[in-house]
Protein backbone atom coordinates (compact mmCIF):
# COMPACT_ATOMS: atom_id res chain seq x y z
CA UNK A 1 0.00 0.00 0.00
CA UNK A 2 1.01 3.64 -0.40
CA UNK A 3 1.11 4.15 3.38
CA UNK A 4 3.37 1.14 3.83
CA UNK A 5 5.67 2.39 1.07
CA UNK A 6 5.90 5.82 2.65
CA UNK A 7 6.63 4.21 6.01
CA UNK A 8 9.47 2.19 4.47
CA UNK A 9 10.94 5.28 2.83
CA UNK A 10 10.79 7.24 6.09
CA UNK A 11 12.36 4.27 7.86
CA UNK A 12 15.33 4.35 5.49
CA UNK A 13 15.82 8.05 6.20
CA UNK A 14 15.46 7.68 9.96
CA UNK A 15 17.95 4.81 10.12
CA UNK A 16 20.55 6.76 8.14
CA UNK A 17 20.09 9.73 10.49
CA UNK A 18 20.33 7.36 13.46
CA UNK A 19 23.56 5.83 12.15
CA UNK A 20 25.02 9.32 11.67
CA UNK A 21 24.15 10.22 15.26
CA UNK A 22 25.65 6.95 16.47
CA UNK A 23 28.87 7.74 14.61
CA UNK A 24 28.96 11.20 16.21
CA UNK A 25 28.57 9.64 19.66
CA UNK A 26 31.34 7.13 18.94
CA UNK A 27 33.65 9.87 17.67
CA UNK A 28 33.02 12.01 20.74
CA UNK A 29 33.65 9.07 23.05
CA UNK A 30 36.88 8.15 21.31
CA UNK A 31 38.13 11.72 21.39
CA UNK A 32 37.89 11.70 25.18
CA UNK A 33 39.62 8.34 25.57
CA UNK A 34 43.40 7.90 25.70
CA UNK A 35 44.95 4.47 25.96
CA UNK A 36 47.15 4.20 29.05
CA UNK A 37 50.84 4.26 28.22
CA UNK A 38 50.32 5.42 24.64
CA UNK A 39 52.00 8.56 23.29
CA UNK A 40 50.62 8.13 19.75
CA UNK A 41 47.79 10.60 19.22
CA UNK A 42 47.53 10.45 15.42
CA UNK A 43 47.86 7.93 12.61
CA UNK A 44 49.74 8.40 9.34
CA UNK A 45 48.42 6.90 6.10
CA UNK A 46 51.43 6.41 3.84
CA UNK A 47 49.67 4.53 1.04
CA UNK A 48 49.59 7.84 -0.82
CA UNK A 49 53.36 7.56 -1.34
CA UNK A 50 52.77 4.69 -3.76
CA UNK A 51 50.27 6.81 -5.72
CA UNK A 52 52.37 10.00 -5.81
CA UNK A 53 54.12 9.31 -9.13
CA UNK A 54 50.76 9.17 -10.89
CA UNK A 55 48.69 11.15 -8.44
CA UNK A 56 46.70 13.06 -11.08
CA UNK A 57 45.82 9.83 -12.83
CA UNK A 58 44.55 8.40 -9.55
CA UNK A 59 42.83 11.70 -8.75
CA UNK A 60 40.86 11.50 -12.00
CA UNK A 61 40.10 7.82 -11.38
CA UNK A 62 38.82 8.39 -7.83
CA UNK A 63 36.96 11.59 -8.75
CA UNK A 64 35.23 9.84 -11.66
CA UNK A 65 34.32 6.90 -9.44
CA UNK A 66 32.97 9.15 -6.69
CA UNK A 67 30.89 11.30 -9.05
CA UNK A 68 29.54 8.17 -10.72
CA UNK A 69 28.59 6.70 -7.33
CA UNK A 70 26.89 9.93 -6.22
CA UNK A 71 24.87 10.30 -9.42
CA UNK A 72 24.01 6.67 -10.14
CA UNK A 73 23.21 5.59 -6.58
CA UNK A 74 21.14 8.71 -5.94
CA UNK A 75 19.31 8.23 -9.23
CA UNK A 76 18.38 4.61 -8.53
CA UNK A 77 17.35 5.38 -4.94
CA UNK A 78 15.25 8.32 -6.16
CA UNK A 79 13.55 6.16 -8.78
CA UNK A 80 12.72 3.50 -6.18
CA UNK A 81 11.42 6.14 -3.77
CA UNK A 82 9.34 8.04 -6.36
CA UNK A 83 7.72 5.12 -8.22
CA UNK A 84 4.87 3.42 -6.36
CA UNK A 85 5.29 0.30 -8.49
CA UNK A 86 8.75 -0.14 -6.95
CA UNK A 87 7.57 0.17 -3.34
CA UNK A 88 8.15 -3.51 -2.76
CA UNK A 89 10.46 -5.30 -0.29
CA UNK A 90 13.07 -6.32 -2.86
CA UNK A 91 13.55 -2.74 -4.03
CA UNK A 92 13.66 -1.44 -0.46
CA UNK A 93 16.62 -3.77 0.14
CA UNK A 94 18.24 -2.60 -3.11
CA UNK A 95 17.85 1.04 -2.01
CA UNK A 96 19.38 0.17 1.37
CA UNK A 97 22.46 -1.42 -0.25
CA UNK A 98 22.97 1.62 -2.49
CA UNK A 99 22.54 4.00 0.46
CA UNK A 100 25.24 2.04 2.28
CA UNK A 101 27.48 2.59 -0.72
CA UNK A 102 26.72 6.32 -0.75
CA UNK A 103 27.53 6.82 2.93
CA UNK A 104 30.68 4.66 2.82
CA UNK A 105 31.92 6.53 -0.26
CA UNK A 106 31.34 9.87 1.47
CA UNK A 107 33.49 8.65 4.38
CA UNK A 108 36.48 7.85 2.15
CA UNK A 109 36.54 9.64 -1.21
CA UNK A 110 36.49 13.37 -0.22
CA UNK A 111 39.51 13.14 2.10
CA UNK A 112 41.41 10.97 -0.38
CA UNK A 113 40.71 13.38 -3.25
CA UNK A 114 41.83 16.32 -1.12
CA UNK A 115 45.12 14.59 -0.24
CA UNK A 116 45.83 13.76 -3.89
CA UNK A 117 44.94 17.25 -5.12
CA UNK A 118 47.22 18.88 -2.54
CA UNK A 119 50.08 16.51 -3.38
CA UNK A 120 50.40 15.03 0.09
CA UNK A 121 52.60 11.95 0.31
CA UNK A 122 51.17 11.03 3.68
CA UNK A 123 47.90 11.87 5.41
CA UNK A 124 47.86 12.42 9.16
CA UNK A 125 44.56 11.79 10.95
CA UNK A 126 43.65 11.65 14.62
CA UNK A 127 43.02 8.34 16.37
CA UNK A 128 39.33 9.16 16.69
CA UNK A 129 38.98 10.11 13.00
CA UNK A 130 40.79 6.94 11.91
CA UNK A 131 38.59 4.70 14.05
CA UNK A 132 35.46 6.58 12.95
CA UNK A 133 36.32 5.99 9.31
CA UNK A 134 36.99 2.33 10.05
CA UNK A 135 33.64 2.14 11.83
CA UNK A 136 31.77 3.51 8.81
CA UNK A 137 33.55 1.31 6.26
CA UNK A 138 33.34 -1.91 8.28
CA UNK A 139 29.80 -1.48 9.62
CA UNK A 140 28.29 -0.57 6.24
CA UNK A 141 30.27 -3.27 4.45
CA UNK A 142 29.02 -5.85 6.95
CA UNK A 143 25.52 -4.41 6.71
CA UNK A 144 25.53 -4.97 2.95
CA UNK A 145 26.27 -8.68 3.45
CA UNK A 146 23.34 -8.95 5.89
CA UNK A 147 21.12 -7.06 3.43
CA UNK A 148 22.10 -9.48 0.66
CA UNK A 149 21.05 -12.35 2.94
CA UNK A 150 17.71 -10.59 3.51
CA UNK A 151 17.30 -10.20 -0.26
CA UNK A 152 18.02 -13.89 -0.77
CA UNK A 153 15.36 -14.81 1.79
CA UNK A 154 12.90 -12.44 0.12
CA UNK A 155 13.56 -14.03 -3.29
CA UNK A 156 13.21 -17.52 -1.80
CA UNK A 157 9.80 -16.74 -0.32
CA UNK A 158 8.66 -14.99 -3.51
CA UNK A 159 9.71 -17.82 -5.82
CA UNK A 160 9.34 -20.92 -3.69
CA UNK A 161 6.55 -19.92 -1.27
CA UNK A 162 4.43 -17.47 -3.31
CA UNK A 163 1.15 -18.26 -1.53
CA UNK A 164 2.63 -17.34 1.86
CA UNK A 165 4.74 -14.41 0.65
CA UNK A 166 2.21 -11.64 1.34
CA UNK A 167 1.47 -12.98 4.83
CA UNK A 168 5.14 -13.33 5.79
CA UNK A 169 6.73 -10.31 4.11
CA UNK A 170 4.65 -7.52 5.64
CA UNK A 171 5.71 -3.84 5.86
CA UNK A 172 6.37 -4.33 9.58
CA UNK A 173 8.55 -7.38 8.87
CA UNK A 174 10.51 -5.48 6.22
CA UNK A 175 11.00 -2.53 8.59
CA UNK A 176 12.24 -4.82 11.36
CA UNK A 177 14.58 -6.61 8.95
CA UNK A 178 16.03 -3.34 7.68
CA UNK A 179 16.66 -2.19 11.23
CA UNK A 180 18.38 -5.49 12.01
CA UNK A 181 20.53 -5.24 8.88
CA UNK A 182 21.81 -1.81 9.94
CA UNK A 183 21.87 -1.92 13.72
CA UNK A 184 23.38 -5.40 14.24
CA UNK A 185 26.57 -4.70 12.23
CA UNK A 186 26.78 -1.16 13.67
CA UNK A 187 26.58 -2.51 17.21
CA UNK A 188 29.12 -5.28 16.64
CA UNK A 189 31.61 -3.06 14.79
CA UNK A 190 31.08 -0.34 17.39
CA UNK A 191 32.19 -2.83 20.04
CA UNK A 192 35.32 -3.61 18.01
CA UNK A 193 36.06 0.12 17.72
CA UNK A 194 35.78 0.57 21.48
CA UNK A 195 38.13 -2.37 22.08
CA UNK A 196 40.63 -1.01 19.54
CA UNK A 197 40.49 2.47 21.07
CA UNK A 198 41.81 1.16 24.39
CA UNK A 199 44.94 -0.41 22.89
CA UNK A 200 48.22 1.48 23.49
CA UNK A 201 49.91 2.31 20.18
CA UNK A 202 53.66 2.11 19.60
CA UNK A 203 53.57 2.80 15.86
CA UNK A 204 51.64 5.27 13.73
CA UNK A 205 52.03 4.30 10.06
CA UNK A 206 49.36 2.44 8.08
CA UNK A 207 50.22 1.40 4.52
CA UNK A 208 46.77 2.15 3.14
CA UNK A 209 44.92 5.07 1.60
CA UNK A 210 42.16 5.00 4.21
CA UNK A 211 41.82 3.78 7.78
CA UNK A 212 40.53 0.38 8.79
CA UNK A 213 40.23 -1.13 12.25
CA UNK A 214 42.46 -4.16 11.58
CA UNK A 215 45.38 -1.99 10.44
CA UNK A 216 44.86 0.28 13.45
CA UNK A 217 45.12 -2.67 15.85
CA UNK A 218 48.38 -3.75 14.18
CA UNK A 219 49.90 -0.50 15.47
CA UNK A 220 49.43 -1.59 19.08
CA UNK A 221 52.33 -2.42 21.39
CA UNK A 222 53.06 -6.14 21.19
CA UNK A 223 50.43 -8.78 21.87
CA UNK A 224 48.78 -9.36 25.20
CA UNK A 225 45.29 -10.19 26.34
CA UNK A 226 43.72 -7.02 24.92
CA UNK A 227 44.86 -7.82 21.38
CA UNK A 228 43.77 -11.45 21.76
CA UNK A 229 40.36 -10.28 22.97
CA UNK A 230 40.05 -8.03 19.92
CA UNK A 231 41.06 -10.87 17.58
CA UNK A 232 38.45 -13.21 19.08
CA UNK A 233 35.78 -10.52 19.04
CA UNK A 234 36.68 -9.58 15.46
CA UNK A 235 36.32 -13.20 14.38
CA UNK A 236 32.90 -13.31 16.05
CA UNK A 237 31.87 -10.14 14.21
CA UNK A 238 33.08 -11.48 10.87
CA UNK A 239 31.29 -14.80 11.42
CA UNK A 240 28.04 -13.06 12.37
CA UNK A 241 27.93 -10.36 9.71
CA UNK A 242 29.91 -11.82 6.79
CA UNK A 243 30.48 -15.59 6.84
CA UNK A 244 27.05 -16.68 8.10
CA UNK A 245 25.14 -14.31 5.75
CA UNK A 246 27.34 -15.44 2.84
CA UNK A 247 26.66 -19.11 3.65
CA UNK A 248 22.93 -18.33 3.94
CA UNK A 249 22.96 -16.60 0.53
CA UNK A 250 24.66 -19.58 -1.12
CA UNK A 251 22.30 -22.05 0.55
CA UNK A 252 19.19 -20.02 -0.34
CA UNK A 253 20.06 -19.51 -3.99
CA UNK A 254 21.05 -23.17 -4.19
CA UNK A 255 17.55 -24.07 -2.97
CA UNK A 256 16.01 -21.68 -5.50
CA UNK A 257 18.04 -23.25 -8.31
CA UNK A 258 17.04 -26.75 -7.20
CA UNK A 259 13.34 -25.83 -7.18
CA UNK A 260 13.58 -23.98 -10.51
CA UNK A 261 15.05 -27.04 -12.21
CA UNK A 262 11.91 -28.97 -11.24
CA UNK A 263 9.51 -26.35 -12.66
CA UNK A 264 8.69 -25.24 -16.18
CA UNK A 265 11.32 -23.65 -18.36
CA UNK A 266 9.50 -20.30 -18.48
CA UNK A 267 9.18 -20.20 -14.68
CA UNK A 268 12.84 -21.10 -14.21
CA UNK A 269 14.02 -18.48 -16.69
CA UNK A 270 12.01 -15.69 -15.05
CA UNK A 271 13.09 -16.69 -11.54
CA UNK A 272 16.77 -16.90 -12.43
CA UNK A 273 16.66 -13.52 -14.22
CA UNK A 274 15.23 -12.02 -11.04
CA UNK A 275 18.01 -13.53 -8.91
CA UNK A 276 20.92 -12.77 -11.26
CA UNK A 277 21.51 -9.11 -10.23
CA UNK A 278 21.60 -10.05 -6.55
CA UNK A 279 24.02 -12.89 -7.24
CA UNK A 280 26.30 -10.54 -9.20
CA UNK A 281 26.33 -8.02 -6.34
CA UNK A 282 26.96 -10.85 -3.86
CA UNK A 283 29.89 -12.01 -5.99
CA UNK A 284 31.17 -8.43 -6.09
CA UNK A 285 31.10 -8.11 -2.30
CA UNK A 286 32.61 -11.57 -1.85
CA UNK A 287 35.53 -10.74 -4.13
CA UNK A 288 35.99 -7.45 -2.27
CA UNK A 289 36.05 -9.30 1.05
CA UNK A 290 38.62 -11.69 -0.45
CA UNK A 291 40.73 -8.73 -1.58
CA UNK A 292 40.50 -7.30 1.94
CA UNK A 293 41.78 -10.58 3.37
CA UNK A 294 44.59 -10.57 0.79
CA UNK A 295 45.42 -7.04 1.90
CA UNK A 296 45.79 -8.24 5.48
CA UNK A 297 48.06 -11.12 4.48
CA UNK A 298 50.28 -8.79 2.44
CA UNK A 299 50.44 -6.34 5.33
CA UNK A 300 51.42 -9.15 7.67
CA UNK A 301 54.12 -10.18 5.20
CA UNK A 302 55.53 -6.66 5.05
CA UNK A 303 54.89 -5.96 1.36
CA UNK A 304 53.38 -2.46 1.32
CA UNK A 305 54.23 -1.73 -2.31
CA UNK A 306 52.13 -4.69 -3.41
CA UNK A 307 49.42 -4.38 -0.79
CA UNK A 308 48.22 -0.96 -1.96
CA UNK A 309 46.62 -2.49 -5.08
CA UNK A 310 43.93 -4.48 -3.21
CA UNK A 311 43.28 -1.36 -1.15
CA UNK A 312 42.49 0.61 -4.33
CA UNK A 313 40.39 -2.18 -5.83
CA UNK A 314 38.36 -2.66 -2.64
CA UNK A 315 37.59 1.07 -2.67
CA UNK A 316 36.65 1.54 -6.33
CA UNK A 317 35.15 -1.68 -7.68
CA UNK A 318 32.24 -2.39 -5.28
CA UNK A 319 30.95 1.18 -5.19
CA UNK A 320 30.93 1.50 -9.00
CA UNK A 321 29.69 -2.01 -9.77
CA UNK A 322 26.52 -2.06 -7.65
CA UNK A 323 24.54 0.78 -9.29
CA UNK A 324 25.46 -0.56 -12.73
CA UNK A 325 24.01 -3.98 -11.88
CA UNK A 326 20.87 -2.69 -10.21
CA UNK A 327 20.32 0.07 -12.76
CA UNK A 328 20.78 -2.11 -15.84
CA UNK A 329 19.96 -5.67 -14.81
CA UNK A 330 16.81 -5.05 -12.75
CA UNK A 331 14.35 -4.41 -15.57
CA UNK A 332 11.78 -2.49 -13.52
CA UNK A 333 14.43 -0.06 -12.27
CA UNK A 334 16.10 0.28 -15.68
CA UNK A 335 12.79 1.08 -17.36
CA UNK A 336 12.04 3.92 -14.94
CA UNK A 337 15.62 5.25 -15.04
CA UNK A 338 15.55 5.34 -18.84
CA UNK A 339 12.17 7.08 -18.80
CA UNK A 340 13.42 9.65 -16.28
CA UNK A 341 16.57 10.40 -18.27
CA UNK A 342 14.71 10.62 -21.59
CA UNK A 343 12.23 13.09 -20.09
CA UNK A 344 15.04 15.35 -18.89
CA UNK A 345 17.13 15.12 -22.05
CA UNK A 346 17.16 18.32 -24.12
CA UNK A 347 14.92 18.29 -27.17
Amino acid sequence: SHAASLTSALLLLSVVVGCSRLLSVVSAALSSMRSPGSNVTSVTLDGLVQLSDHRWLFFVLFLSAYLFVLVSDSLVVYVIWSQRSLHRPMFMFVAAVLMNSLVASAAVYPGLLSDLALGRHVAEVSRAACLSQGFVVYSLGSSSFVLLAAMAFDRYLSICRPLRYAALVTPAAVAALLLLCWLLPAGLVGGAVLLASRLPLCRSRISRIYCDIYSFVRLSCGGGGAVLLFEVYGLLCAATTVFLPAAFVLFTYGRILFICLRRSRAFSSKALRTCLPHLLVFLNYSLSAGAELLQRRLQAGGAPAVSILPSVLVLVVPTVFNPVVYGLKVQEVFRHVRRLLSCRAPG
